[in-house]
């Protein structure tokens, strides 16, 4: 089966904190939607519209996943909303999980799902509350220092995260400095992020709590943002002189995003834990024109 298929393609539509996603069910990998016909269901205003798309493919039945099989029975193909692909979605894995659940491919509890970041371990709760919590991995703090994102005339000097994919983290007095984040703010030095970066600005909130807005690479601004979150709850934390690796106790952020709230949990073991909602919104059929364009 094509993504041409005659009698359309099922989807849902889901989002973890106004973070939205096109799911589009494919268990045994069957489907091949191109970065045009991504971008084309992902289209706000002649598609479905979605920050992204999540792929729901068994991970034996995709080549990409088909080494991670043997820990995690799904793997979660994210594309961002201009078709091209990331390496994972903090709140997009929640939506997943989420969804698995809701479908009856997994049980509520502990769930293991293959990303292209690796395997991500996550638990949904029982009932109808939407929490999942998902162990977002280690954080990586690569070099260099001196790295600065700049927007109009003004730059800030920021925070060099990895959480499987790339952050960029700048505390700013005022969210409004961010400006248009639909244009990628520069950063700088020239070449540091060959790939691309999501880009979070950041200004306090009270103890141990943030608010941020972010730009995630190939979505433009979004309403939210887990790696992101993630990524700012452990610069906020080195910022403060607080590594949980050193004390020996876990560090817990709140993090407000546009649209909501995420609860990260860092612990001395370096994993990072994000804490937060997740929803089925519709679901229905794509016609076939959509997808052939």
């Amino acid at each position: 089966m094509s993504a041409s298929t005659s009698a359309g393609l099922p989807f849902l539509k889901g989002h973890g904190t106004q973070n939205d996603f096109v799911i589009v069910p494919d268990p045994d990998g069957l489907l091949d939607l191109g970065p045009a016909a991504v971008a084309r269901l992902c289209d706000r205003r002649a598609g479905i519209g979605g920050d992204g798309l999540l792929r729901v493919v068994r991970s034996a039945a995709d080549p990409e996943a088909a080494a991670l099989a043997d820990r995690a029975e799904w793997f979660m193909d994210y594309r961002n909303s201009d078709g091209s692909i990331a390496e994972m979605c903090g709140n997009g894995v929640r939506v997943f999980a989420h969804y698995l659940v809701r479908a009856g491919l997994a049980k509520p509890g502990p769930l293991a799902v293959a990303t292209r970041a690796g395997v991500r371990q996550v638990v949904v709760a029982d009932g109808d509350s939407g929490e999942v919590t998902v162990d977002m991995g280690r954080a990586l703090l690569p070099g260099p220092d001196g790295i600065e994102v700049m927007v109009g005339d003004r730059s800030w000097p920021a925070r060099n995260v990895n959480m499987g994919n790339p952050h960029a983290v700048a505390f700013v007095e005022d969210l409004d400095q961010a400006g248009n984040l639909w244009t990628a703010p520069l950063t700088s030095p020239d070449g540091v992020y060959p790939e691309g970066v999501n880009v979070e600005f950041v200004v306090d909130r009270g103890p141990r709590h943030v608010a941020m807005r972010v730009h995630e690479r190939g979505s433009g601004e979004t309403r939210s943002c887990g790696t992101g979150a993630c990524a700012v709850a452990v610069a906020a934390a080195r910022r403060e002189g607080i590594d949980p690796a050193v004390t020996g106790e876990p560090v817990t952020y709140t993090v407000d995003v546009p649209g909501g709230r995420l609860v990260i949990a860092e612990h001395p073991d370096g994993r990072v834990e994000m804490t937060g909602p997740a929803e089925i919104v519709a679901e229905g059929v794509i016609e076939p024109g959509l997808l052939s364009g």
